[in-house]
């Protein structure tokens, strides 16, 4: 099956709930984008407010810290996602081979062992019985408590670095933020209900629910996403051959679930799809080559350097642009800078996603649109 470029980009806009009608739920929607990127959570509530316009900040805050029907915690790439408390397990097992392996390299430099690594997990599961504590209690708490050698290592890291054992491992996960500080909490008291998922199988519904969302895509691209190694990928991979299909995807092969093949024969692309992206959007991460999205010139517009992702224009499911968001003591504006110059029907595209800013943030903002 050949795809053309517009099939590709209607069939991830449609998962990625970027063209609904009718918008899904909150917990829908993190399960079928595979998390919501959640480093900066202003982000993460505009990327929420992208794909339900009509959600609001205490609804994304209910979800999280009263319903605790979604939870935030380090996942892929060892960045933090807001994913539905209920794939809770399968995520973690999924990752935490290789996970664990990165984390043992990095640990061993300072002559940190496996034994060590448990001693520090039991002092934070410890400290944590009797609910959440912030990042810099925690820390405090935890010198007197742990060896020489980790003492030593603990002065020598850096803010969470002392915590992803323990989230790597699944056992303690983001409480809610406390004067702006960050909070962790014991999984075991935070969450309900969890079932667990043997490793192999979670890797592969892990691959099963990628490619719903991301395809056609190949096992590079799922290792760049995932940060699991391309051993274990290719491993995983093998085992679902009769469950996905090759596809012709421009210029290169990839791969599609054989239940998605009908799906993407039928859908059709609307150039009049516009939506304003936040910063480190899930859309935008899940492929190791972003040619799809941006052409060369204007990558490094919307890659930045140390990992940053600028806030993006999106037409059609191809970046037009970029844009940021200036709050002033008197006005406010939201700047577009297009890669190109713009017609009647872009500017009013455009003009209604800041109008939904306007209401999701609940402020005045003015739009400039900076020449090309």
């Amino acid at each position: 099956m050949t795809l053309t470029a517009g099939q590709i980009s209607a069939f991830r806009l449609a998962r990625h709930h970027l063209v609904d009608e009718k918008p899904a739920g909150l917990v829908r929607i993190c399960r079928d984008v595979c998390g919501i990127q959640a480093q900066l959570m202003s982000a993460a509530e505009m990327a929420l407010s992208a794909r339900k316009p009509s959600i609001s900040k205490s609804m994304i805050s209910s979800a999280l810290w009263k319903k605790r029907e979604l939870v935030r915690t380090s996942l892929m790439r060892q960045t933090l996602h807001i994913i539905p408390s209920s794939d809770f397990v399968l995520y973690i097992t999924a990752l935490k081979k290789s996970r664990l392996a990165g984390l043992t390299r990095f640990t061993s430099r300072f002559g940190i062992t496996a034994k060590d690594l448990d001693s520090l997990n039991q002092a934070i599961m410890a400290l944590l019985r009797h609910g959440p504590m912030s990042q810099e209690n925690l820390t405090k708490r935890l010198l007197p408590m742990v060896s020489r050698g980790l003492s030593k290592y603990m002065s020598l890291s850096w803010g969470i670095q002392l915590f992803r054992p323990a989230l790597v491992e699944g056992l303690i996960c983001y409480g809610r933020p406390v004067d702006k500080k960050v909070t962790y909490v014991r999984v075991d008291q935070w969450l309900q209900g969890l079932k667990r998922v043997a490793e192999d199988e979670a890797k592969r519904e892990l691959i099963r629910r990628y490619l719903k969302a991301y395809g056609p895509a190949t096992p590079k691209d799922f290792s760049k996403w995932s940060g699991i190694s391309m051993g274990e990928v290719r491993e995983t991979w093998q085992t679902l051959e009769d469950e996905l299909a090759v596809v012709s995807a421009g210029a290169m092969l990839a791969w599609l679930r054989r239940e998605d093949m009908d799906t993407m024969a039928r859908v059709r692309l609307s150039e009049n799809n516009i939506r304003l992206l936040p910063s480190f959007d899930s859309f935008l991460l899940g492929h190791a080559q972003k040619d799809h999205l941006v052409d060369g010139r204007n990558y490094k517009r919307v890659y930045r350097n140390q990992g940053w992702i600028s806030p993006v224009v999106l037409q059609g499911g191809r970046i037009i642009g970029v844009w940021s968001m200036e709050i002033e003591e008197k006005h406010s504006f939201v700047c577009i800078a297009l890669f190109q110059g713009s017609g009647k029907d872009l500017q009013s595209g455009i003009e209604g996603e800041v109008n939904r800013l306007r209401r999701f943030i609940g402020a005045s903002l003015d739009i400039r649109f900076e020449r090309p």
